[in-house]
């Protein structure tokens, strides 16, 4: 066989048989091929998504709310006394406060101007007539025309003993009615009030017998020509004028009796009150609180010294002030702070004497 066609049987893959085999072929080893597979991949661990917080939703602003209805009347600051006006730029809410409704006083505000009008014709006129009547008048002359005055009103304090069922203070004001009206010269001198008698006088009245039985003095009232009152006194004191008149008559009902003694009573009253009224104006700051709480603590004082089986004054030690209003001059002032003093500067040490070198 030729090389070109040998060559063309082992190009074409002619079959070829052990025989025609050569002995090197046939011995020739299987060819053994490994294919090394890597390892897997370790798996990386599966982390869970972190949660995050829900976004909030924002919220939609409130509506406004609806525009104040106009007002006929708007409060401003210049309506409360003493406050001071603030310019309205048509923000401003301006909020009006009321005066205190002090109780037992609803009418505060008349009463106030009434006090204040009164308190000025006092100063102008009643006080320096009444201050002339004292200081002209001799003190004995004084003394009786009051004494006259008030023995004129024993039988209407008999009277409301009675009603109040102190048998024994009504038989003393009977005693005493008829001492002062004989030996006291018609009650010019009280007489009973001295030894051996011992019959002080003791105030009663209409009033006072309703106070007795828990009926409540009423609104506090201050009146040109009547001064500090209340409801329960008005009605209680025009009783106990009306008695003389009525169980009487003249003189009692003649205007020449009641305009007279009406003056003297009224000077007199105000001669002897004049030390407490000073006190009143000028040591409190609001005088008017201060002359209420004075009248009405002095009515109060007196009834329940009736209840105490006592003399219808007031007692030691009742205030007759409230504690609330304190005076002026008992106001504490305030405190300066004291420099505290300066530290004292350190002392220089001691240097010690020159010692002498030492020889060796």
């Amino acid at each position: 066989m030729s090389v070109p066609v040998f060559a063309a049987l082992l190009l074409f893959g002619a079959p070829m048989t052990a025989g025609s085999m050569p002995p090197a072929a046939l011995a020739l080893p299987p060819v053994q091929t490994t294919i090394e597979v890597p390892p897997p991949a370790p798996a990386e661990p599966t982390v869970a998504p972190a949660q995050t917080a829900p976004t909030p939703v924002p919220t939609p602003p409130a509506p406004p709310p609806p525009p104040l209805a106009p007002v006929d009347a708007p409060a401003t600051a210049q309506s409360v006394p003493g406050a001071a006006a603030e310019p309205d730029d048509g923000q401003t809410v301006v909020v009006t406060a009321r005066p205190r409704v002090v109780p037992g006083d609803p009418l505060q505000q008349v009463n106030a101007e009434s006090f204040a009008v009164t308190q000025k014709v006092d100063e102008a006129f009643v006080g320096p007539v009444a201050m002339t009547y004292k200081r002209t008048v001799p003190k004995p002359i004084r003394s009786g025309l009051r004494n006259f005055l008030n023995n004129l009103r024993e039988p209407a304090v008999f009277l409301n003993f009675l009603l109040q069922l102190k048998p024994g203070k009504a038989i003393e004001t009977v005693g005493r009615f008829s001492i002062n009206s004989t030996i006291g010269i018609g009650g010019l001198v009280d007489v009973a009030k001295q030894e051996p008698f011992n019959l002080p006088r003791r105030p009663n009245g209409f009033a006072n017998t309703l106070g007795y039985y828990g009926v409540k003095p009423g609104p506090f009232l201050f009146l040109p020509l009547v001064g500090p009152t209340t409801l329960r006194d008005l009605i209680g004191g025009g009783i106990d004028r009306l008695i003389l008149p009525v169980a009487v008559g003249d003189p009692f009902t003649s205007p020449y009796y009641t305009v007279p003694t009406g003056v003297v009573s009224a000077l007199d009253y105000r001669a002897e009150f004049d030390e407490e009224l000073n006190k009143l104006r000028t040591d409190y700051p609001d005088p008017y609180a201060a002359a209420r709480s004075y009248y009405l603590n002095r009515r109060q004082a007196e009834i329940d010294a009736l209840h105490a089986m006592g003399h219808a004054a007031p007692r030691p030690g009742i205030p007759l002030v409230t504690p609330d209003l304190v005076p002026l001059k008992q106001r504490p002032q305030p405190v300066e702070p004291t420099p505290e003093p300066a530290a004292p500067l350190p002392e220089p040490p001691a240097t010690a004497p020159d010692q002498p070198a030492l020889q060796p």
